[in-house]
């Protein structure tokens, strides 16, 4: 390791994140080293880490880099890999930006649920920040048969299985507050329904097409957004509503309110998801890897 490595932090509707260029993958970043990182009180503090790796130079991504020049490589907060971020990669194409690797416009970005399709707007449009919001192509979301359950406290609800590169269970409650504090894993039921965990939203209406959601994040906890939560809280807001694109043959947009701003998610009749929302980074530093190397003794 080399005495210094640069970081950034950056967030997107305040699901924030730990940023570590890494070109080359030279950087080798150990569970344990994640979760010091991301740790809110003794590191730098963020729900998960993006590590910003060229596709050719990864293992898990030189397949994608015909297509997408950069990896995200994420990771939870406790340090776990996971498949997919939504915030995390508008914030990674803010960074990319920002370094002047990308300009506004189109890109690509690698992700372990594969190449997503990114615009990246010269203005802002729903946001009010002065740099232009981020638009993610999503993919497409599986709805995975079965019925599922979650509990908090006394409490349990039917909950839609939705798939968006990463599992979520989306119930629809009459109250935020009857989620309780997310600060553990709601229980779900049947247990083979997600061997690997899941993300669970709780969902309430504000009006035709509105949804505000709180979100229990595997590996991170309560979250103040989740990208491809909010993608799986308007789906299955649609198909309880009665809206399928691939039946309507026209799109449906809804407006998804997270406890840390707004995200606009859009399904088209070809079942291509689009999520739109800012993207900011607040700061720019070195870690001292001497601090790093004692953390994770």
């Amino acid at each position: 390791m080399s005495t210094r490595i640069a970081f950034l932090k950056g967030h997107g509707t305040e699901n924030d994140f730990v940023i570590v260029p890494d070109p080359e993958n030279v950087i080798g970043l150990s569970p344990a080293a994640v979760a010091a990182l991301c740790d809110r009180r003794a590191g730098i503090g963020g729900d998960g880490l993006l590590h910003v790796v060229r596709s050719a130079a990864h293992p898990e991504a030189r397949d994608m880099a015909g297509e997408a020049e950069w990896f995200m490589d994420y990771r939870n907060g406790d340090g776990s890999v996971s498949e997919m971020c939504g915030n995390g990669v508008r914030v990674f194409a803010r960074y990319l930006q920002r370094a002047g690797h990308v300009a506004a416009g189109d890109l690509a970005v690698a992700t372990r649920g594969g190449v997503k399709t990114v615009h990246i707007a010269k203005t802002a449009s729903i946001s009010g920040s002065a740099a232009g919001d981020i638009t993610v192509g999503m993919g497409k979301a599986r709805l995975p048969e079965g019925e599922v359950t979650v509990r908090v406290g006394g409490r349990s609800w039917p909950a839609r299985n939705v798939n968006m590169g990463n599992p979520h269970a989306v119930a629809f409650v009459d109250d935020l507050a009857h989620a309780g504090d997310l600060y553990s894993p709601p229980p779900f039921s049947p247990a083979t329904a997600y061997p690997d965990g899941v993300n669970v939203e709780f969902v309430v209406d504000r009006g035709p097409r509105h949804v505000a959601l709180r979100v229990h994040e595997r590996g991170a906890g309560e979250t103040r957004s989740c990208g491809t939560g909010a993608c799986a809280v308007a789906v299955a807001a649609a198909r309880r509503d009665g809206a399928d694109p691939a039946v309507t043959g026209t799109h449906t947009t809804y407006t998804v309110d997270v406890p840390g701003g707004t995200l606009v998610i859009t399904e088209r009749p070809d079942g291509q998801i689009e999520m739109t929302g800012p993207a900011v980074i607040v700061a720019e530093g070195e870690i001292d890897t001497a601090w790093l190397e004692n953390a994770i003794r």
